[in-house]
């Protein structure tokens, strides 16, 4: 009987290691995923939009993803989408390449003084005629001014603006862009056009920073340069991981892109802005993450 018991004692844990998964008792860590395909990106925006172009080639780097392509970046400061689509054919790069198919994805950036805007429904239908696997990202942006319809005039008076205060305009273009995306999206049969909930991210972070919670930021007014609200780079970074969330579906958190070695509150800070970006996409209506996932 000894003999047995000691043989049992040296086979158990050998034996542990092959049953306890099949009886559904295996390590609850989810095995890595293979990054998702790359994909053939147009950036196409204004200021608040145009610094996701050279990041997101990092962040899809940092992700393992070997075939990204940021085909280019087309930018006119303070721009309508339309104002883009208005540009001759011999300057216009959105239209030229989405008449040659060569975008899997198309990012615009809708200015919160037309909303809705024709060109997004423009470029949307005629990416579709030459690729009909064609996604459009609209980039639900923060408010400039805070308030388009109440400017400020100081970048310091955001340091005394509550969430209360922040969310009724951002709630306006929200709910705009929204609802000119299901019509479009109506027309186009599919969902083509996806929201990018750059600035509920934004706001979340502010809800943040004066909760006393951001590493190395004390103040809202650390976040932008100008009253215009032009982002310094923790916040274009926020920005630019929500771009990232939405585009591959997948979650950006613990991405060691933007790190600092041997800096413990850049790494702190890092990972905020990565689950915050996170939040924001996977649980924003029309992101395409949620629906995703369920399939």
């Amino acid at each position: 009987m000894a003999a047995i018991l000691n043989r049992l004692r040296f086979f158990l844990p050998a034996l542990l290691c092959l049953l306890l998964p099949a009886m559904g008792f295996a390590d609850d860590k989810p095995a890595s995923a293979a990054p998702p395909k790359g994909q053939r990106v147009q950036i196409c925006g204004h200021s608040f939009h145009i610094f996701v172009a050279p990041a997101l080639g990092k962040i899809a780097e940092s992700a393992g993803i070997k075939d990204h392509v940021t085909v280019g970046a087309q930018m006119i400061g303070g721009s309508t989408v339309t104002q883009h689509w208005d540009l001759p054919d011999d300057k216009n790069k959105v239209k030229t390449g989405l008449t040659a198919g060569a975008f899997d994805v198309l990012t615009l950036a809708p200015h919160m003084k037309l909303v809705p805007d024709p060109a997004i429904e423009a470029f949307t239908m005629l990416g579709l005629k030459h690729n009909p696997n064609l996604r459009v990202y609209v980039q639900q942006s923060w408010m400039a001014f805070d308030d388009w319809s109440k400017p400020i005039k100081d970048n310091k008076e955001r340091d005394q603006k509550t969430i209360d205060i922040l969310r009724p305009p951002l709630e306006v273009f929200r709910t705009g862009l929204e609802k000119q995306a299901k019509e479009i999206n109506a027309k186009a049969g599919k969902q083509v056009v996806f929201i990018v909930p750059a600035g509920e991210a934004v706001l979340a972070l502010r809800a943040k920073v004066i909760a006393g919670e951001v590493p190395g930021i004390t103040k809202q007014s650390e976040l932008f340069r100008d009253p215009i609200g032009h982002g310094l780079e923790p916040l274009t970074r926020l920005v630019s991981y929500c771009n990232y969330a939405a585009i591959y579906r997948t979650s950006p958190v613990g991405l060691k892109v933007f790190e600092k070695d041997g800096d413990e509150n850049a790494r702190k800070l890092n990972r905020m802005l990565q689950e915050i970006a996170w939040k924001a996409v996977s649980e924003g209506a029309m992101s395409g993450v949620e629906a995703d996932k369920a399939k």
